[in-house]
């Protein structure tokens, strides 16, 4: 959704009334994360709300990127319905700034945290220091520090690989599986940057008459993926596809092309963000691909609760791994997407 207008919001009391009655919102949430039906109804009925305020610490990758401004508004909409009174510390796309906030988090008193990485193994050790000191510390989307390395409450992450392996497959269906194409990455110490490559790269060697002409990354700057497109269209004469790790290196790079009359290129990204929705629809990128960031933040306040109020341990009452997939996303199905973010679903 855009800054400037927001989701239809549901009431506290008719969200607690379809939670009770029929698991609702929060145990779709849940059970879109592979958690069975019922057990994700007793949850939402167990964890409703706290009788009194819990405080969270949240910071994700960089609030620059829609994708992360949207998981910050979808966490606070769900602490709000649960009494989760939550702080945010701004990674703003840089893992030393990262840290410098991570380092200020665990320095204070918390319920429960939850972060997003820029990149692994920067935040090792303040957040081992939260853990030691028993604060349930949620991980979403990029790893930490391996799991075997770090004793994160739960994972919360969609298959990177599948994401990154959809587009690609998209994309080289359009060109009829011959020509050219570009690869822009994130930033390469993010785990789920090397995922989206990786998926890449799975769909692109099956297809011999397809050559890969640049993987440079742009580390999800779109001020970057604009110099580097600037490059790329003098450069290469002939561009069939490319395919982007996020939707705001995408629409950065299209308006390169547009202004090049580029715009022959096929695009995909990845979020599935409303920016690219409205793309997709109106031909702009071929493809995108869901990454949940609405279940994601909004899972990690659910089972951030769970955790301090139920004492879900984890491995146990909460999974420790937590996949939370989304479609592709084509012309078709662009309108159903829109709804389930405007209502913080998906």
């Amino acid at each position: 959704m855009s800054n400037s207008i927001g989701p239809r919001q549901p009431s506290r009391r008719r969200f607690i009334r379809a939670a009770t009655a029929s698991a609702g919102a929060g145990a779709a949430l849940l059970g879109g994360f592979g958690v069975s039906p019922a057990f994700a109804a007793d949850m939402v009925k167990e964890t409703m709300r706290s009788e009194k305020p819990l405080k969270a610490a949240f910071s994700n990758a960089g609030l620059q990127a829609t994708w992360c401004a949207q998981g910050k508004r979808a966490a606070e909409w769900w602490g709000k319905l649960l009494n989760v009174e939550i702080t945010w510390f701004d990674g703003e796309l840089s893992a030393t700034k990262q840290r410098a906030a991570i380092d200020n988090m665990a320095s204070q008193k918390w319920d429960f945290v939850a972060i997003q990485a820029f990149g692994i193994g920067t935040l090792t050790a303040p957040v081992g220091k939260m853990i030691d000191a028993g604060v349930p510390v949620l991980d979403m989307d990029t790893l930490i520090a391996p799991l075997e390395q770090i004793n994160v409450h739960s994972f919360l992450a969609p298959d990177n690989e599948f994401m990154g392996a959809s587009v690609t497959q998209a994309l080289l269906d359009a060109i009829g599986g011959a020509g050219t194409i570009i690869m822009t990455q994130g930033a390469l110490g993010h785990t789920g940057a090397q995922g989206r490559a990786r998926g890449f790269e799975s769909v692109v060697k099956k297809f011999p008459k397809v050559e890969v002409l640049d993987t440079t990354p742009a580390d999800w700057d779109v001020t970057k993926a604009v110099r580097i497109w600037e490059t790329h269209l003098t450069k290469f004469p002939k561009i069939d596809a490319a395919f982007f790790h996020n939707d705001d290196m995408a629409l950065a790079a299209w308006n390169v092309m547009k202004a090049r009359g580029r715009t022959d290129i096929k695009i995909g990204g990845v979020d599935a963000m409303p920016p690219a929705l409205q793309a997709v629809t109106e031909g702009r990128m071929h493809a995108t691909v869901r990454n949940p960031s609405c279940r994601i933040h909004g899972g990690a306040v659910l089972a951030g609760v769970a955790a301090v109020l139920n004492g879900e341990k984890s491995g146990q009452g909460i999974p420790k791994h937590i996949i939370t997939d989304g479609p592709v996303v084509t012309k078709e199905n662009a309108p159903g997407m829109q709804w389930m973010q405007d209502h913080y679903l998906i």
